[in-house]
């Protein structure tokens, strides 16, 4: 694995963060609702709660996986699940709705989105003309116009076609020159695939490197339950800093605990994404103000948001700071 050039980013970080008080440790039970299918990004919970690193700082984590009905937002309302992975985008849709939602720590710092298309698209201008897929939210017509845009092209001269999750089969099957999906899933098993297939990543054709996903909890539990959220940060710093430090580890922990995840797929997975875990973040989990306003303001240029959004409403940019240096 090509993990070197990260490794010492968390190494420092995971020996700094499990110096905590007694009353820093609330000794409570929290749910955690992933976003996705189990994958690499995932790959951290799992070590944390393997290595008993939740337990150690104060927090029992039951890591709950969406079905395909999850709603994730009702889900925290409800008070059904305590935290929840979002994509920062549906963290701001919820909020123009008037949800509280509130963003308290990053998984990744750069976007994960991109264009994946054919060996015969060697550039996003390439697209005009051609059928580009999309799964039908708002963020994918964003990415696509902004990387066709990016690199100097129309986006009104792409032809869209709604085809859900499905970008790897309908590309494996030429059925679209391009689709929108993640690049380290689809991109990974595309490239395995068909080692030719392009791909344009939304933050080198000039979107912010916004962190994709986000660990988010409601207004009200982040005032009752701080304690929580904190010891939580903690053992998923911990987390983390332990698949830098041992990728294997961190593959064979998620094949056993999930059945069906493929260790060669997964670990490729980790190889892809694992340098976007810090990618120059101060400390893993940070959540950056000045990046945070740049993605606000890109949502709303491309449409995703009606109006530029109150970042300093929707996210606790402090937690991770005051968490990572106790």
């Amino acid at each position: 694995m090509r993990l070197l050039p990260v490794l010492l980013a968390l190494a420092a970080l995971a020996a700094g963060c499990g110096s905590t008080t007694g009353e820093d440790r609330p000794g409570e039970e929290a749910t955690l609702l992933l976003d996705f299918t189990p994958n690499a990004v995932h790959a951290g919970i799992y070590m944390a709660t393997e290595r008993g690193y939740d337990e150690a700082e104060g927090v029992e984590l039951e890591i709950r996986k969406p079905g395909a009905s999850t709603d994730a937002l009702k889900l925290l309302q409800s008070g059904r699940a305590d935290m929840a992975i979002l994509d920062i985008h549906d963290l701001g849709l919820a909020r123009q709705a008037g949800r509280d939602i509130v963003g308290v720590m990053a998984f990744v710092q750069r976007p994960l989105a991109a264009v994946l298309a054919q060996p015969s698209i060697r550039s996003p201008a390439d697209l005009e003309g051609e059928r580009a897929g999309v799964t039908g939210l708002p963020s994918d017509e964003a990415v696509l116009r902004s990387v066709v845009a990016g690199d100097g092209g129309d986006p009104e001269r792409v032809r869209t076609t709604t085809i859900g999750f499905q970008a790897v089969k309908a590309l494996l099957a030429r059925r679209i020159a391009g689709a929108t999906a993640f690049w380290n899933v689809e991109g990974v098993a595309l490239r395995e695939q068909r080692p030719g297939i392009r791909e344009f990543r939304v933050d080198d054709y000039g979107a912010p490197r916004y962190p994709e996903l986000v660990l988010c909890v409601t207004r009200a539990t982040l005032e009752d339950d701080e304690p929580v959220v904190r010891a939580t940060i903690r053992a998923l710093q911990r987390g983390y800093g332990e698949v830098q430090r041992d990728p294997e580890s961190a593959v064979a922990t998620m094949t056993g605990a999930e059945e069906g995840l493929d260790q060669e797929a997964l670990a490729a997975q980790l190889d892809a994404v694992a340098p976007a875990f810090t990618a120059g973040a101060p400390a893993f989990g940070a959540l950056r103000p000045s990046t945070l306003r740049e993605w606000a303001r890109w949502d709303v240029e491309f449409g995703i948001l009606d109006e530029q959004l109150d970042t300093a409403r929707a996210f606790d940019t402090t937690l991770v700071e005051r968490t990572s240096n106790p």
